[in-house]
């Protein structure tokens, strides 16, 4: 069988566990050549270690697979360009990248932090344009590449105590559908995914009440390792015409989510006012109002 990522060199960042050690392992089983990046960090980014990424590296090779190792931060912009300098240093090219580095600092919003916004903010959003702009370069260079973003239904839809990682991750939205407009003349993708998966990140949500127990045990039959196939098809030729999409994968079921767009409209030949707006705009419009939904409350039947 053909593998479809044959001599690409693939970028993962947060590669060392959970989702991003599963998109590492199968793009080198497809043939890649894989920078498998990751500081080694805690759930909410404290401390350091080599030992994740290198164990992952460990275990390409012993498939038979080639990856080498790297331990930068994405969270800042020189250390997150010497992930791409790894990439060409030791392969010579890059043709993905996959911005899954990501840590949790959840908290309800009056009660959050300045430093636990911009910690998330730091990670998710400009980690991911931090490494896509050091990538950027060389894909308009070749006229080819690929983006794979990770994105999440705290951002698309909504969660309690996010503000930080919901701000990131539809912030990461508005960033891949700008580089696909971008960089699109030069044949560079960009795309987005969500994912539902049991990892160390989730580990950290609540289990207090008995629904929240009851979420936290429907998320744990979620293998990380559901999300990497379409990770490597979106890093592959045959998703050559496949950009500026989101789409969420939930153990064996694939979606493509909506976008921004207008749903009703009123109009008003003389102009608004405040009155008029309470008196006739805004009766006319609520009928449209999206309820304020969690991510479980849009998603009610039991992954498949």
């Amino acid at each position: 069988m053909t593998k479809s990522l044959q001599d690409k060199v693939i970028i993962v960042t947060g590669a060392g566990r959970g989702i991003g050690r599963e998109i590492a392992l199968l793009c080198a089983g497809e043939g890649a050549k894989v920078v498998v990046n990751d500081p080694g960090g805690a759930a909410d980014g404290a401390g350091s270690s080599a030992s994740p990424a290198e164990e992952v590296v460990e275990e390409i090779k012993k498939r038979g697979g080639t990856a080498v190792a790297n331990f930068e931060s994405v969270a800042e912009a020189i250390p997150a360009s010497k992930i791409v300098k790894t990439a060409t240093d030791h392969f010579g090219r890059l043709d993905g990248v996959v911005n899954n580095a990501g840590i949790l600092r959840d908290m309800i919003f009056h009660k959050m932090s300045v430093e636990a916004f911009e910690a998330v903010i730091k990670v998710h959003l400009m980690g991911s344009f931090y490494v896509s702009h050091a990538a950027a370069r060389i894909f308009r260079e070749q006229e080819s590449g690929s983006f794979v973003h990770f994105t999440s239904t705290s951002g698309l839809i909504g969660n309690f105590g996010q503000a930080n990682y919901a701000a990131a991750k539809l912030g990461i939205v508005g960033l891949s559908k700008s580089i696909a407009l971008d960089m699109g003349r030069f044949n560079v993708r960009s795309n987005c995914v969500s994912p539902f998966a049991w990892t160390r990140m989730i580990g950290t949500i609540p289990t207090e009440t008995e629904a929240e127990k009851a979420r936290v045990e429907k998320i744990k039959q979620m293998g990380p390792e559901k999300i990497a196939p379409l990770c490597g098809y979106l890093l592959g030729d045959s998703a050559k015409d496949v950009t500026g999409q989101i789409f969420g994968v939930r153990m064996n079921e694939i979606f493509l989510f909506s976008q921004n767009r207008p749903i009703r409209s009123v109009q008003r030949s003389e102009g608004w006012t405040p009155q008029s707006i309470a008196e006739h705009g805004m009766p006319a419009l609520k009928g449209s109002f999206y309820k304020l939904d969690r991510s479980a409350d849009i998603f009610t039947w039991d992954p498949v």
